[in-house]
């Protein structure tokens, strides 16, 4: 079947207005009503969600929170919470929050409270922080750490080294941290290039510890070090974040230094894990804390509040609205922060890997379209790029802009010009321009050109939202993720998916193990499709 909430009274009556909503300009819904901003915006915790820049009224917003109640997505929170196996074709629990809990009350698995063992691993962090800045962890040399490479990939990679970026500022003096994911051996050599092996650690960060993209730049990075150090050297440079003892051990890591994560913690959702050893050696432990902090934080506004006021909530409803009614394919995020540079690139794994799917929960097509097409980069380079498509490309694109108040590298006369920027683009897409208002600013400039009015239309009316945080430091941050990982977990109910699931992902990697024989030459390129043959035979050319 497909999505129960299609045949829903909630969902036929937005079907039903929506044909209205189509016809309203943001610019006269404004026009209208000089308080707009006061009644769709909202406050919590420091931050501001500013949706007024939304094609929705309050009619749309009261039904949209209708579907919510529909969905029963309170009860699917109340399932998470109580660790529920809700990740049903992975039969696992889905529990990144109690990586960030700050209470004292338990949060169970299958009757069992993980918070000691989430202590127990965090403890295991902070001392091994403490080793290296206080070079006390020292290598095959004696000499101490200065440099630290994090090989991993996916959610192993994107979340610290996206948060490690963010929170440059906050970068602790003593060290560097580097990031290895691609499988193209130019990333690593690149990396190595700068590095010494004396005073250079890895982290190798899989779970399994048998990624293939992983474990190879593990080995390549190993003979690095072996070559110049030796076979004793590995213990003293190498750590692990994994479950699997027997092959850390086997790699020669000793299994002291070998950090635990869980099932119930999702790749893309493990930041706040052991994941997150290169980001605590990044920006210090305490930092560390700041971070889970602020994203527990999130969490209990996102349990608390009623849906209102509720700011995932409110960016799930939002981005379904545009989705599935409006008919938005694509989300941009546009960070006006170059710390947060990286944060596009984070959530397109977040919320495609989770959501990007046909599949329901009972395993029938939705019916509808799921996850848009996310995208985005830092402001003011996105100006120079690809802003003329929002202005005039004839697409709706939704945004997100998402800026701070106060800069984190506070340069005199840049912070201020980058919010004008930021505001000054949010507020064009909303209004846009007509072809009177072109043609009456043309006329004010003598002799100007009067055929370019119709270049200078912009049609406006494209939604987008601003968040405004204080400032990007540790705790905002982890505001910041955790509001955008529970919308996801939102949509992902509202959308009828398991979001914490990826075997669309896991079908290329078949294919990848079948194909390597073949092409390292060990295998015949029989049963293979023609472009497939082709392109292997092209690639062999010359050698």
């Amino acid at each position: 079947m497909t999505n129960p909430l299609l045949t829903t009274p909630s969902w036929t009556a937005l079907a039903a207005h929506v044909a209205t909503a189509k016809t309203l300009h943001l610019r006269d819904l404004f026009a209208a009503d000089p308080r707009r901003f006061d009644t769709f915006s909202i406050r919590a915790d420091g931050l501001l969600l500013d949706y007024s820049k939304q094609r929705v009224t309050a009619e749309t917003m009261r039904r949209l929170r209708d579907l919510w109640a529909t969905a029963d997505v309170s009860g699917w929170v109340g399932r998470l919470r109580s660790g529920e196996t809700i990740n049903h074709t992975e039969h696992r629990a889905v529990l990144h929050h109690a990586l960030r809990h700050q209470g004292k009350d338990p949060i169970l698995f299958d009757g069992h409270d993980v918070m000691p063992d989430v202590r127990r691993v965090l403890d295991h962090v902070k001392s091994f922080c403490d080793a290296i800045h206080g070079r006390h962890w020292r290598g095959a040399t004696g000499e101490p750490i200065t440099d630290i490479v994090n090989i991993g990939i996916g959610g192993s990679d994107l979340g610290p080294r996206m948060a490690s970026q963010a929170l440059t500022a906050n970068r602790h003096r003593d060290v560097k941290v580097h990031y290895v994911a691609n499988l193209d051996g130019a990333d690593l050599a690149m990396i190595l290039a700068d590095l010494q092996p004396r005073t250079t650690l890895f982290i190798v960060a899989s779970k399994t510890f048998t990624t293939q993209e992983t474990m190879q730049n593990a080995r390549s990075a190993r003979a690095w070090l072996v070559a110049a150090l030796g076979e004793v050297a590995v213990e003293r440079h190498f750590v692990a974040v994994s479950t699997n003892l027997e092959e850390v051990a086997a790699f020669g890591i000793d299994t002291v230094n070998a950090f635990e994560f869980w099932d119930w913690v999702g790749g893309r959702f493990s930041l706040w894990s052991a994941i997150g050893l290169p980001l605590a050696l990044s920006i210090g432990f305490d930092n560390f804390a700041r971070l889970l902090a602020g994203g527990a934080a999130m969490d209990r506004h996102f349990f608390e509040t009623p849906v209102e006021s509720n700011l995932p909530a409110t960016l799930a409803l939002l981005d379904l609205w545009n989705t599935n009614f409006l008919g938005a394919e694509t989300h941009a995020v546009l960070p006006y922060s170059q710390s947060l540079g990286l944060l596009p690139r984070y959530l397109q794994q977040l919320e495609m890997e989770s959501n990007g799917k046909q599949v329901g929960r009972d395993g029938q097509s939705v019916g509808h379209a799921t996850s848009p097409v996310l995208w985005g980069e830092p402001g003011t380079n996105g100006q120079h790029a690809f802003y003329q498509l929002l202005h005039q490309g004839g697409r709706l694109i939704p945004c997100d802009f998402i800026a701070a108040a106060h800069a984190d590298f506070d340069l005199p006369g840049h912070h201020e010009k980058l919010l004008a920027n930021c505001f000054a683009q949010s507020e064009a897409l909303m209004r846009g321009k007509t072809l009177a208002e072109a043609e009456a600013e043309l006329a004010a400039v003598p002799l100007a050109p009067t055929f370019l009015a119709p270049y200078k239309v912009f049609p406006g009316n494209q939604p987008t939202s601003t968040l405004i945080l204080p400032s990007i430091d540790p705790y905002t941050l982890g505001q910041l993720i955790a509001l955008y990982e529970q919308k996801t977990f939102a949509l992902g109910v509202l959308w009828n998916l398991n979001a914490f699931d990826q075997w669309g992902v896991e079908y290329g990697k078949q294919l990848a193990s079948r194909l390597l024989p073949i092409i390292e030459g060990k295998q015949p390129t029989t049963g293979l499709d023609s472009s497939t043959t082709g392109l292997i035979a092209a690639c062999r050319e010359g050698k």
